[in-house]
């Protein structure tokens, strides 16, 4: 007697054994380090977080504040006035070498911080634009207000009870560079503090590190940071 065929499934060709899986430890390790990447390359190319150390930029910014920087703003635009801008003050502001004595391991914890925008940068300053290449900015006019190429200029963001300046000042800003000032106009050293010093006070266009967009720390005062000078 003729044994009948079976179609089942049970009788199709065994496949082989997949490859075995990866132990869930290198999984998270790969995607740990695809992870750290993108971040990389978001804060090189893109956005970077900074933190706010000082009251200078009082009351737009806070001390303790977290920023997000747009850094792709100034390659694809150009800066203005009123702007909120992060930049790297070697050179103007700051020595290009700054004296550090700390040890190895403070530097590290130090750099980290700086990297995920929960410590404060060396070398790198918030301030708002109130003069472009070419600008004339002039304190104090008749009216007691800044004034940018013999126009008075309307300042809402400046703390209450400051002065528009504190010292006057006369300035053309060269080609290139820019005049920056904090809102907390008697607790801010800023271009009017760096008159002596390389550059006359201005800042370099090609050390800004790009606008200050967003406040996302604390959670309670998250939004946007605003221009407005006009």
């Amino acid at each position: 007697m003729d044994v009948a065929r079976s179609d089942t499934a049970s009788d199709l060709p065994v496949s082989p054994d997949p490859a075995p899986r990866r132990p869930l430890s290198r999984e998270l390790g790969v995607l740990v380090v695809i992870a750290l990447a993108l971040t990389f390359v978001v804060r090189l190319l893109v956005a970077q977080a900074f933190y706010i150390p000082s009251g200078s930029m009082e009351p737009t910014l806070q001390v303790g504040d977290r920023v997000l920087v747009d850094k792709i703003a100034y390659r694809l635009g150009e800066v203005h006035r009123g702007d909120v801008v992060v930049f790297d003050g070697r050179g103007s502001f700051a020595p290009f070498e700054a004296d550090v004595t700390d040890g190895p391991l403070a530097r590290v914890t130090r750099a980290v911080g700086q990297y995920v925008g929960v410590a404060p940068s060396e070398r790198d300053y918030v301030k708002r634009v109130v003069g472009l290449p070419g600008d004339r900015v002039v304190c104090c006019g008749p009216d007691g207000r800044v004034s940018v190429n013999g126009a008075p200029v309307d300042e809402p963001f400046v703390m209450a009870g400051d002065a528009p300046s504190d010292r006057p000042f006369d300035v053309t800003v060269p080609a290139g560079r820019l005049w920056v000032m904090g809102d907390h106009r008697s607790d801010s050293a800023d271009s009017r503090s760096h008159l002596g010093d390389p550059g006359g006070g201005t800042v370099a266009l090609d050390r800004v590190v790009g606008q200050v967009r967003l406040r996302f720390w604390p959670v309670p005062d998250a939004g946007t940071v605003a221009g407005g000078a006009s």
